[in-house]
């Protein structure tokens, strides 16, 4: 892990930001749960937090420092599990351990996981895949270098991703951060069932963790793919739900207000989420200062958690007046 001793703080509009390093980051439906639980790591004692006490959460997945996380009053912090995607830059289970008692107070730690697309900096990619080697492997992403979208319901890829969830696990995660679950909506005009199997998958994913390695309170955060809270089985399934542009950054575009319809859709489905009791997580991607607020004030209104920064994700960002508590 490298530590940067140079901090750089700057006004983006009147938004503080720490900039910090960047780092290079970014068939059956039914799982085949066949992996050897792994050793599991010990939680330090006196870390009491529920998921019940988030009420504010920091989303960095680039260039994070560590000390500086630690030192924020961040409740909840989403960071992927390696410093770069690979091996090699895995943080230990003792670093994630003092993230989670740090001296900005106890935290609860996510670790991102992307189930709908293969990356090929991660551990699991083998030299010779390509697009149909393996089988379930499909085309690259063409907005996103070196990600492939996957046919997920292969048992060859769940494996892949229980494979991942043991390294989360072992590692001292309090649960995971689950990226394109909405990857169904690419075949649904293919393959009537990908829908369900998408939800099929999710439930497995809950079911071995909780169940197979007896994780009851682990936490599984899909992002996006809101629609899926009419499926009964995958609503139960899950401890929260991620949102990206509810309010604005829409259709890719930072700053962009997302059209009122939109955000009328999907905040319709957000409340079945938080109805149901689970933690709402909202990100904007805006640097505006009005429409921080803006944001701020109307995920709070409809009792979410929101967060607002910068699309890459590199950035530790505490927003003016809505600073951690």
């Amino acid at each position: 892990m490298t530590s940067n001793n140079n901090k750089l703080w700057i006004l983006i509009g009147v938004v503080p930001i720490l900039i910090l390093p960047l780092v290079a980051c970014h068939p059956s439906s039914t799982p085949a749960l066949t992996r050897t639980p792994s050793v599991e790591h010990e939680e330090p004692a006196g870390l009491t937090l529920s998921w019940s006490d988030m009420n504010d959460w920091l989303y960095q997945l680039q260039g994070l420092d560590l000390g500086a996380v630690g030192k924020s009053r961040y409740d909840l912090v989403v960071m992927d599990y390696s410093s770069d995607g690979t091996t090699a830059g895995e943080y230990t289970a003792a670093e994630i351990a003092a993230l989670k008692n740090s001296p900005g107070g106890p935290k609860l730690v996510l670790a991102y996981l992307s189930i709908g697309e293969a990356e090929d900096y991660r551990y699991y990619w083998q030299s010779d895949w390509k697009p149909g080697n393996p089988e379930w492997l499909d085309a690259e992403n063409p907005d996103w270098s070196d990600n492939y979208k996957v046919k997920y319901w292969y048992p060859e890829w769940q494996n892949t991703i229980l494979g991942y969830l043991d390294k989360i696990i072992a590692g001292g995660f309090d649960g995971v951060y689950l990226d394109l679950v909405d990857a169904y909506e690419y075949y649904t005009e293919t393959r009537p069932t990908a829908e369900q199997e998408m939800v099929d998958f999710m439930v497995a994913i809950s079911d071995y963790v909780h169940v197979t390695k007896n994780k009851p309170n682990f936490g599984i955060f899909p992002q996006n793919a809101t629609v899926l809270e009419a499926h009964p089985e995958y609503l139960i399934a899950v401890t929260g739900i991620g949102q990206e542009e509810t309010y604005y950054g829409y259709d890719g575009m930072d700053n962009d207000p997302t059209l009122p319809k939109v955000t009328i859709e999907i905040e319709s489905h957000l409340d079945k989420f938080a109805a149901a009791g689970k933690l709402v997580l909202t990100v904007d991607y805006t640097t505006q200062q009005e429409q921080i607020s803006d944001a701020y004030q109307r995920a709070k209104d409809k009792g979410y958690i929101p967060f607002c920064t910068v699309r890459d994700l590199d950035q530790l960002t505490i927003n003016l007046g809505h600073e951690p508590d």
